[in-house]
């Protein structure tokens, strides 16, 4: 069965890779068959058989198209734990000058901002286009869906790294808590 994801024409090279190497690594590695179109920005993907893998390499180039390098994006296929979640911030933001003025909140003065919630919940997020993308397990992946709405509602810097900062204390602990068990 063939399925397609789209991503925006200027991503698609980052897939296809310098002489074409991205592209047939993930080919190889998955034994799918990826069918490009560089103009559209269409991806066909067809994998033999197993479902899960070609979900998996559809989250995996839906990761690159929104901002991801292929070295994150690839862990998709490495850990089938982890996820790709994307919030669109089209909903929130009704012009350019209020879209810019929400991704500079998430993202933060130099990227501090998205960089402590990457460090404190272990994600990575990248915020590209209309939309904010994150990398990580669900339970992070909540935490982080947690604190951009907190900042698009308005919240400020401080109570959002606060409530990052105990989410990650609570994170340590039952990663503790679980290691006592054995």
């Amino acid at each position: 069965m063939t399925q397609y994801v789209k991503i925006p024409h200027e991503r698609v090279g980052v897939i296809i890779g310098p002489k074409g190497e991205l592209k047939k690594f993930i080919e190889d590695k998955t034994v799918c068959q990826l069918d490009i179109d560089s103009d559209s920005g269409k991806i066909d993907v067809t994998c033999e058989g197993d479902s899960l893998k070609e979900f998996r390499i559809l989250e995996t180039l839906k990761a690159i198209g929104r901002g991801f390098s292929p070295e994150k994006a690839l862990e998709l296929l490495e850990d089938d734990m982890l996820m790709l979640e994307i919030i669109d911030l089209s909903d929130v933001a009704t012009t350019p000058k209020e879209l810019q003025r929400i991704k500079g909140r998430i993202i933060g003065r130099n990227g501090r901002t998205r960089e402590l919630a990457e460090t404190l919940i272990n994600v990575k997020i990248s915020v590209y286009g209309k939309t904010v993308s994150i990398l990580g397990y669900p339970e992070q992946n909540t935490i982080i869906r947690t604190a951009i709405k907190m900042l698009l509602e308005g919240a400020t810097h401080g109570v959002v790294y606060k409530f990052l900062e105990k989410k990650h204390q609570e994170l340590m602990q039952s990663q503790l808590d679980s290691i006592d068990l054995y």
